[in-house]
């Protein structure tokens, strides 16, 4: 019924995490259809439940296994997948049984309370279904290590930086509880002179601007081979110059803002440091952006750093953010 009622929002719902994130309205589109996909996910696991039979030595006895419900799941959620990352741990947690606590981004807190509301419609369908099944909390990083910290929250899990994560597991391991975590990434390709380079490109760009650069399957580093380097750099450098920047609400545009001015820092901070280390830097400078949407825009830049450590490569290395 939740996922039934998530199609019915589904567009309302990604344009608000379009606004208080920054996402492109494709990616906010398809970031609620997780959330209908992992629903329905949930529905079939929820008939596959399984426990296993073993014979007895008692005659006329079968010994049973069954499994019982944790108790109350804490969910942290990122700002950068606001609301789907809810649904993935949610989804099955109810269909197990367990009640959800849910911490999310200080960045974000107005799609958690737009779910919320859904939530509690389907809720209010159930005669059966307690108060505070699924509950919002809303505020700082505190919250977070006081679920982490909390004796009655049986299995915390936590989406973010891999700086987080390791406070929250330490926290819930002091106390012995379980945790699932999903944290930073730093993934890479890798351009072989064999490579069909129109598709590394494509390949490269999706994975580098999709929300922005600011996710854990981010494209981080290019790694290629000294024969097809400057080729690859020349073909980038063509494709970045002609990203659409803009307005994330508008059609067309495929790069939106970065969160906030910290994040937009950050990005100032980690550009001038590969200056410092001998890169070379293309493309940049802020982008205004439009009457509508004043946002922490920035020219699609890149950087390259020839590296002579790897035998017959050179290492380039691309921070793709705007």
């Amino acid at each position: 019924r939740l996922g039934e009622l998530l199609v019915d929002h589904q567009e309302d719902l990604a344009t608000l995490v379009t606004i208080e994130a920054g996402k492109i309205s494709s990616e906010a589109l398809g970031e609620v259809q997780e959330m209908i996909d992992v629903c329905q996910f949930a529905v079939g696991l929820s008939r596959q439940l399984y426990g296993r039979t073993i014979a007895s030595e008692r005659p006329g006895h079968r010994l049973m296994e069954t499994w019982h419900p944790l108790g109350v799941a804490g969910v942290i959620t990122a700002f950068n997948f606001p609301v789907a990352v809810w649904a993935w741990n949610t989804a099955v947690a109810l269909v197990c049984g367990d009640a959800v606590v849910w911490k999310p981004s200080e960045k974000t807190p107005l799609t958690a309370l737009a779910v919320q509301a859904i939530f509690d419609r389907v809720a209010a369908d159930f005669d059966d279904a307690p108060d505070g099944l699924n509950a919002v909390l809303l505020g700082s990083q505190e919250l977070g290590r006081m679920l982490a910290d909390h004796a009655r929250v049986a299995i915390v899990s936590a989406t973010g930086s891999t700086a987080m994560g390791g406070d929250v597991s330490r926290r819930v391991a002091q106390r012995f509880g379980r945790c699932i975590l999903e944290l930073s990434g730093n993934n890479a390709a890798i351009v072989t002179p064999a490579a069909d380079l129109d598709l590394a490109v494509r390949a490269i760009l999706f994975a580098a601007v999709g929300t922005t650069g600011q996710r854990c399957t981010t494209l981080r580093r290019a790694i290629a081979h000294s024969k097809i380097a400057d080729d690859l750099v020349d073909r980038l450098k063509k494709v970045y110059d002609h990203v659409p920047i803009g307005n994330p609400l508008d059609e067309g545009i495929l790069l939106g803002p970065l969160i906030d001015q910290r994040a937009y820092a950050a990005m100032e901070s980690a550009l001038q440091q590969a200056r410092k280390e001998g890169s070379q830097v293309f493309g940049g400078g802020r982008e205004s952006g439009s009457d509508a949407w004043k946002g922490y825009m920035r020219r699609s830049t890149n950087t390259v750093n020839f590296s002579r450590d790897l035998p017959l490569a050179q290492g380039i290395r691309f921070d793709a953010v705007a």
